[in-house]
């Protein structure tokens, strides 16, 4: 398996970074066979010397956001590494993380690999929001290939991702700059897999008013990630079908409830598109109640929620 290197962007991330290095030095792949970078994005606190006291080769510039901080990470990466792994920092890649993530690259046909959240939370915000992604997961394992690597934990061929020019340097926050970079490497005729057994935990956001923030600022992102990819707003490789129908039912009911003191039927037909809303959810219910029954029994009412956020986004 050709050489490794590890990036991990980092800004104000003291508070969760060691745990991310410290899982890293613990992994089962070789030391020698892999390298970690951390760019340390314009923080001021001590995520730089916090870096370097780990072993880390540490790189510091000033804030650009996460975008050119991965670029920087995979510009300076050795010469004789052909894969380049990005996970975040604040995740805590399994032991046999870069094992399980890189393996599919074996075959030169595979250009990137894209591995799977767990969390340790017990927050029922936390554990909706990773039986939100178990959900997605288990549409996205069904296709033989995907269009989406998320960089909480990737590996890329590093000639594709040169050839390509790296990320979008304008997406400045964490958000969908690597929705953006996966569209056009597929638009490339580059093939990606998805590896569930790469495990990276995770803290995801715990509190209602927190994730539904997020949901809005990644909807918005999304947008701006298809802007040069318009056929991906009607289907992609990773977002199941009835989220887009969730969103835009949500977005009906709002219209209709705006519209109902000035048109007639406008009420009914925002009850309608909310029971539709709601009936759509029961799927995912289904799926929620294998896992986590008071999940299942909150489903409901958070997908509708989601759906809100989305449309807003």
């Amino acid at each position: 398996m050709p050489a490794v290197a590890v990036v991990v962007p980092a800004y104000n991330a003291a508070a969760s970074l060691a745990e991310t290095l410290d899982a890293l030095e613990a992994q089962t792949m070789p030391r020698e066979a892999f390298c970690v970078i951390v760019v340390d994005d314009g923080s001021t606190d001590a995520t730089a010397s916090l870096a370097a006291a780990r072993g880390a080769a540490v790189i510091s510039q000033a804030n650009a956001g996460p975008a050119a901080a991965r670029n920087a990470g995979a510009a300076a990466a050795p010469a004789d590494c052909e894969i380049l792994v990005f996970t975040d920092a604040d995740c805590v890649p399994a032991p046999d993380f870069l094992t399980r993530l890189t393996a599919p690259l074996a075959d030169p046909d595979i250009a990137g690999a894209q591995g799977a959240y767990r969390t340790r939370q017990r927050s029922l915000i936390a554990r909706f929001a990773q039986i939100e992604f178990e959900d997605r997961y288990a549409y996205v394992a069904r296709r033989p290939t995907i269009d989406l690597v998320a960089t909480y934990a990737a590996a890329y061929r590093r000639e594709a991702f040169v050839a390509t020019g790296g990320f979008d340097t304008s997406f400045r926050r964490a958000d969908n700059e690597d929705t953006e970079l996966s569209y056009r490497l597929a638009a490339a005729g580059r093939r990606f897999v998805f590896e569930p057994d790469a495990v990276a935990f995770h803290r995801h956001p715990a509190t209602l008013a927190r994730y539904l923030r997020i949901k809005t600022r990644r909807a918005f992102w999304r947008l701006r990630a298809c802007r040069d990819h318009p056929e991906k707003l009607v289907r992609d490789g990773y977002t199941p079908p009835v989220i887009r129908l969730q969103t835009i039912l949500a977005g009906l009911a709002v219209l209709g409830a705006v519209l109902a003191p000035f048109v007639r039927g406008a009420g009914l037909a925002a009850l309608a598109a909310l029971a539709g809303l709601l009936a759509s959810t029961l799927p995912f219910v289904r799926f929620a109640a294998r896992r986590d029954p008071a999940v299942a029994a909150a489903a409901p009412a958070l997908a509708a929620l989601r759906a809100l956020a989305f449309a807003a986004g």
